[in-house]
């Protein structure tokens, strides 16, 4: 059986060749995939993550979606089932460094220019998440006439968490931007000019609370994780300036880093516990935490990084897995 889609006011195309749609969609995947070198013990799980997040990346825009899914209950009859077929900065930025580690450079450059053209205008409108073409409204609605999967309600179009400020965003872009400059993606007119409108953004903004990489839906909280991605991102705009020759008011933007360190480790970190937490003033970690090293705010044998694996696994180890938070 064919299956064919086609705008109902254009003239009926011709039958599909299956055999021949299925061979060479096969061929297009084992070519995208002969490029990928690794070879170790998790080669096999390692292939099938990029092709999955290959598989979520939209082939005209660049645009690379958190899930292909919507209204799938993270807990039987719960309410918690979101729709995520939508660009999360955050998660593409992180499918963005899967990519670049493994030299898949196109894919990068194409989400540059998605995101060049999902933020253009001004950096204040910034969002945290676009529709896959850079579609900004995206209001999160129920659908009462559907009974969801296995009768988990509600069934939602849309995600409230576009309204949300999530102090976090903006440094994980700048990590993948900067990943992918060291990778050889040369900046052009215009993607530097946007970094520099991004940290200017973080400049403004760093100091509200926000709803944190977990998009909680009470009140607002100083992230610890949130202000360190803040942190991140002046630090690789520091880099680029000093490391790649780059313009910039590099001497305003160590200041603030530095600010933002200290702040860190003062109001992030609980002394009695040596470790990091979950938001200003708590003593409850959360598994963002463990992002601290990689973004290069601490050394992975810190004492106080060491401190807040152990904490984390007290308190959000189960069964071999991490909970995000309690």
């Amino acid at each position: 059986l064919s299956l064919t889609w086609f705008p109902s006011h254009q003239p009926v195309p011709e039958p599909l060749d299956v055999d021949a749609a299925h061979e060479s969609t096969l061929d297009w995947w084992r070519t995208w995939a002969s490029r990928y070198s690794h070879e170790g013990p998790y080669h096999e799980p390692v292939m099938r993550s990029l092709l999955v997040l290959r598989a979520l990346t939209n082939e005209q825009t660049g645009g690379i979606v958190a899930a292909a899914t919507t209204s799938l209950p993270e807990q039987f009859g719960g309410p918690r089932n979101w729709d995520y077929r939508y660009v999360w900065l955050r998660d593409a930025s992180l499918s963005l460094s899967a990519f670049l580690t493994h030299s898949y450079l196109r894919e990068a450059r194409q989400w540059r220019d998605w995101l060049l053209r999902a933020v253009a205008g001004d950096p204040a409108d910034v969002q945290i998440m676009y529709g896959p073409a850079g579609e900004r409204f995206l209001p999160e609605r129920t659908i009462g006439s559907l009974p969801g999967y296995q009768g988990a309600a509600p069934v939602r179009v849309g995600n409230a968490a576009v309204g949300q400020f999530q102090g976090d965003v903006i440094g994980e872009v700048m990590v993948a931007l900067a990943e992918a400059r060291e990778a050889g993606v040369e900046e052009d007119t215009f993607s530097w000019p946007l970094q520099r409108a991004l940290v200017r953004y973080v400049e403004t903004y760093w100091q509200r609370e926000d709803q944190g990489i977990w998009e909680v839906r009470g009140p607002r909280r100083v992230f610890t994780h949130s202000r360190v991605m803040a942190w991140a991102g002046l630090d690789r705009a520091v880099r680029a300036v000093r490391e790649h020759g780059l313009d910039g008011p590099v001497e305003r933007w160590e200041s603030l880093r530095d600010r933002l360190k200290a702040e860190i480790e003062e109001k992030g970190f609980d002394a009695g516990r040596n470790s990091y937490v979950q938001s200003y003033g708590s003593s409850a970690v959360d598994a963002a935490l463990l992002r601290l090293p990689q973004v290069g705010f601490c050394e992975a044998d810190d004492p106080r990084m060491l401190g807040t694996v152990a904490a984390i696994e007290h308190d959000l180890l189960n069964d071999g897995l991490v909970m995000r938070y309690r």
